[in-house]
Order: structure tokens, then C-alpha cells, then sequence
């Protein structure tokens, strides 16, 4: 029974997709997460995540391929645990990977010889072998590489996108040995199509780092790029627009509001706090840190100027906030530059509202607990007109800026939203 079953910590954004996924493939699949509202919705075939079906999930529960629990003593169940759980940073921005380690303290007690143990969470080099291995050993008695198997295998979600399907993203992996690396391809082997074994667990952790922190870096550039156009009278998109048409040595990044989300935000800064243990020196990755949360100081001086030309403060200006989601067409806010946004206009003294159509109530968050339990407004002519500025933070396909156009006075475009809608003259401003 052991060798056709799974376990999946942490059903997430990633963990809840990679599951669906193994179900879909035969492999039966127990769901662990110390959440028991999820478990319970998921039980029921309900799902928490808006891109993820409800009748999907009930599917694979009436066929029972799929279930979920709290109990981590069902480890002892299955072949292979498979751990997706957070990495944030903490108060003074160095990683946090206590959701990792007390994950692995729970699965230790329950681990039985020859089971397969994958990190999925993004982190530093070193964290699998070291970190997860000692408490793994500590907890279990047994050994990696001799005992019970160890891997990395970095995820790759990418929520919203409806071109990104779990079965078709090629799957990095890393193991704590040879036999670590061929039990690990060998569960992966069977629900996604193209898997990429690595030398170690530290290359696999490295190259999900190298991944994110390229975004961060040509974001951090374009982002520069806009405030310096801005200041020649230059608009940055069509500027991107023009250079992505060469069919050779460009890729189109695009500037926005501040960065957010569960990767780029953090990332780059795992690598950053372990650089230093070697005695390295991360100024580009750091650089493009400063750069990237400047953005939202920016955009809210932008805020600032369109209400200065129409003679009004900032203080005491009604502003709505549209797109509460750190990307579009998802109901993801997780470090969502929206929520910086908001602090500063309100910082401001400014009476901030927001909508988004995929975010109906602000749930709690770490760092900006005090706004949580706020709703969307609604989207109606009379409560839009209201407002003195709005401010488009994240671009929702849900929303009609059409109408947008018609009901508001004064918009601070950060998405290139207002593009392609017929606008009046000084009503827009991009930031």
C-alpha cells in the first residue's frame, strides 16, 4: 500500500495544484496541513483557491485518491512525503525557515525506513542537507541516504497564468545522494512530463534562487528605467513595446507598483543572508532590493502630484485602490505592494478604499494586520465618482476600465492598464 501512496505537506498555492496533479496520475494522495478549516473544505470538495475548481477536488475525493488530514502520524502511511510550505522573512528581513524545520519534527517521529522526503520551499543553499537532514535524523533515528531518502525539487507555480499546467513545467531535482536523486526522479516520473535531475540538493536549491532573483533584477531595471523616462517626458511601455519587437537578446519585463507575491519579494534576500556565511557580497541583488521597494514611495508621490494639479491634498482625499492581488486574475495577496500603497497614502492622512474583484474581504496578514476584515467596494458609478484619485495597482482582466475611464476623475495608472481605453485629456497619469 505504502509504494502507491503520498503525502503532500502544506496545501497551498503550490502544495494543493501538486497534489491534484499526482491524483490526476493515479498516485493516491494524502493531503497534511495543521489548518483544519482546509482540511475540512477540502474533504467536502471545496476549494479556497480561486483558480482551483471546487468540482475538481471533489472528483478526486470521491475516487478517493485524495483526502486530507492534521494527523501526521498517517506519515507512516506512504512512500514518499512531499513539503511545501512557507519561507518568509522575518522582522529583519533574514529567512525564516521554522515552517521547515517544525515540519520536519512532525514528520520525523512517523518516518519509516526507505521513505522519500522532498523539500519543495523556496530557500537557501544548504537547507535540505543540513537543516531538514538534522532534524529528519534527529526525530526518526535513521539516516539520510541510508535509511530514508532525501531530495530538493523546487516548485514552479505560477497562479493566474492558464498556460501553466503542473504536468507540463519541467521539475529541477536534487538529491542527498545518487539513490536520493533516482527514487526522487522516479515519484516525479509519474505525474510530470520532463524532470531535470541536478547534481545535488544545493544546485536544485541555488537554481530556483537564480530563477527568481533574474526576475527581480530586470524588474528592479525597468523600474528604474520608468522614473528616469518619466523624468525626459518618455513612456516606459511604449519604450518596451519598441525593444521587444527584436527577435534576438531581449525579453520584456515590465515596471509596476513595487514587487509581491511569495518569491520575488523574498528570494533573492535567502541568498543574500547566505552569502555572508561565505564572506560574499550580493550588491547587485541587493541593489535591486532598493530599488523595487522604493517603487511604492513613487507611485505615491505620482498619487500626490495628479491631486496637486487638480488643487487638492492628499490629505484628506478620498483614493481607491484597485487590485488588492499581487498579480493579475488571482485572489493571491501575499506581500502585495497594494497593501504598502495603502500604509503610505494613509500615512498621508488619505481615506483609502479598495476594490478588487478576486479579493472580496482583506484576510489577516503579518504585516498589515490593520486592514483586515475591510471589503471590497462595490463596482457602481455613484461610489467611483466619489473618489478624488484612483490608483490601479494590479491589472484585473474582471475589470471593465472602460467604465472606469467614464466614472473617475483622476487615475494613477502603475499597469498600463488605461492604454487602450478612450480617456479625457489629464485625466490619466502613469507612475
Amino acid at each position: 500500500m505504502r509504494d502507491r501512496k503520498i503525502a503532500v505537506v502544506g496545501l497551498g498555492y503550490v502544495g494543493l495544484p501538486l497534489s491534484l496533479q499526482f491524483a490526476r496520475s493515479g498516485v493516491q494522495v494524502l493531503g497534511l496541513d495543521i489548518d483544519a478549516s482546509k482540511v475540512e473544505s477540502l474533504n467536502a470538495g471545496r476549494s479556497y483557491i480561486q483558480h482551483i475548481r471546487s468540482e475538481i477536488i471533489k472528483a478526486f475525493v470521491d475516487q478517493r485518491t485524495f483526502s486530507a488530514s492534521t494527523d501526521f502520524a498517517r506519515i507512516s502511511e506512504v512512500s514518499a512525503v512531499i513539503i511545501c510550505v512557507p519561507t518568509p522573512l522575518n522582522r529583519n528581513r533574514e529567512p525564516d525557515i521554522s515552517y521547515i524545520t517544525k515540519t520536519g519534527a512532525s514528520i520525523a517521529p512517523h518516518l519509516m525506513k526507505g521513505t522519500l522526503v522532498v523539500l519543495e520551499s523556496t530557500t537557501y543553499p544548504g537547507t535540505t542537507d543540513e537543516d531538514l537532514r538534522l532534524v529528519l535524523e534527529e526525530g526518526s533515528g535513521l539516516k539520510a541516504g541510508r535509511d530514508f531518502h532525501l531530495a530538493f525539487s523546487p516548485e514552479r507555480e505560477d497562479p493566474g497564468n492558464p498556460d501553466s499546467v503542473v504536468a507540463l513545467i519541467p521539475k529541477v531535482v536534487g538529491g542527498y545522494s545518487a539513490e536520493c536523486l533516482k527514487a526522487a526522479t522516479a515519484l516525479y516520473s509519474a505525474a510530470i512530463k520532463t524532470v531535470v535531475p541536478v547534481s545535488s540538493c544545493r544546485v536544485a536549491e541555488a537554481a530556483k534562487l537564480l530563477e527568481n532573483i533574474f526576475r527581480s533584477v530586470n524588474i528592479a531595471l525597468v523600474n528604474e528605467l520608468k522614473v528616469v523616462y518619466a523624468a525626459m517626458g518618455i513612456d516606459v511601455w511604449e519604450v518596451i513595446s519598441a525593444a521587444k519587437s527584436k527577435p534576438f537578446g531581449f525579453m520584456a519585463f515590465y515596471p509596476g507598483p513595487g514587487l509581491g507575491g511569495h518569491c520575488i519579494p523574498i528570494d533573492p534576500f535567502y541568498l543574500t543572508w547566505k552569502a555572508r556565511e561565505f564572506g560574499q557580497n550580493t550588491r547587485f541583488i541587493e541593489l535591486a532590493g532598493e530599488i523595487n521597494t522604493a517603487m511604492p514611495e513613487f507611485v505615491v508621490n505620482r498619487v500626490a502630484d495628479a491631486l496637486n494639479q487638480g488643487r487638492k491634498a492628499v490629505n484628506g482625499s478620498k483614493i481607491l485602490v484597485l487590485g488588492l492581488a499581487y498579480k493579475s486574475n488571482v485572489d493571491d495577496d501575499r506581500e502585495s505592494p497594494s497593501y504598502v500603497l495603502m500604509d503610505l497614502l494613509a500615512a498621508r492622512g488619505a481615506i483609502v478604499h479598495y476594490h478588487d474583484p478576486h479579493v472580496p474581504v482583506i484576510r489577516p496578514t503579518r504585516e498589515h494586520s490593520k486592514w483586515a476584515g475591510i471589503s471590497s467596494i462595490a463596482w457602481e458609478h455613484e461610489l467611483i465618482r466619489e473618489y478624488d484619485a484612483v490608483l490601479i495597482a494590479t491589472h484585473h482582466q474582471a475589470v471593465n476600465y472602460q467604465e472606469l475611464a467614464e466614472w473617475a476623475s483622476c487615475i494613477i495608472d502603475t499597469r498600463n492598464c488605461m492604454a487602450h481605453f478612450k480617456t479625457r485629456e489629464g485625466q490619466v497619469w502613469k507612475a
